[in-house]
């Protein structure tokens, strides 16, 4: 009988010890779930065409085949997965253009990074091709560390790494190569 009591002792055991591990693998799936994070816009536009203005003249025009509101965040941002097409109009009314095949815009750091074949246009024939390209709002101001191409009446210096002000006046070159007339 010490025998059967034994026995009887351990499959209880067994079966308490099972039952444990699998009201924990429960909880553990439930508590995993609740950690997901939703990351989801809370808005999208597809085949948009936004006029910027200012005192009645149009600065900027920004068309895009999509754009994500990711403003619901922490640290808010919008997307435009599948790229943009922007021209900007200076106070004498004429017009510069940037593109790329994807970019985002961070709220709270006014920066946008544009990358994909990202290409900067000036009204007077002024260009600048690389991969990734960032843009301080704040400062009106352009930077990469990529390798880039710049072309300015038959000029054409190629780098690795740029900083200009939004209408090219002011260039700080890394890294370049090529030959440039001053």
């Amino acid at each position: 009988m010490k025998k059967e009591f034994q026995i009887l002792k351990k499959v209880m055991l067994l079966m308490v010890t099972a039952l444990f591990f699998i009201s924990c693998e429960s909880n553990i799936n439930e508590i995993r779930k609740s950690n997901v994070v939703e990351f989801n816009p809370v808005g999208e536009a597809k085949d948009f065409n936004l006029k910027y203005t200012d005192s009645g003249k149009i600065k900027a025009i920004l068309i895009s085949p999509q754009m994500l509101d990711y403003s619901h965040l922490e640290f808010p941002f919008t997307e435009f997965p599948k790229g943009i097409d922007v021209t900007i109009y200076d106070e004498q009314g004429n017009k510069s253009f940037v593109t790329s095949n994807y970019a985002i815009s961070y709220t709270n750091s006014n920066l946008i990074d544009l990358s994909g074949k990202v290409k900067v246009t000036t009204h007077d024939g002024k260009m600048l091709e690389t991969e990734q390209l960032y843009y301080d709002q704040k400062n009106e101001w352009f930077f990469t560390q990529k390798t880039y191409k710049f072309t300015d009446k038959g000029n054409v210096i190629d780098g690795l790494g740029i900083d200009f002000s939004k209408d090219f006046k002011t260039l700080d070159t890394q890294g370049i190569t090529g030959v440039y007339s001053i």
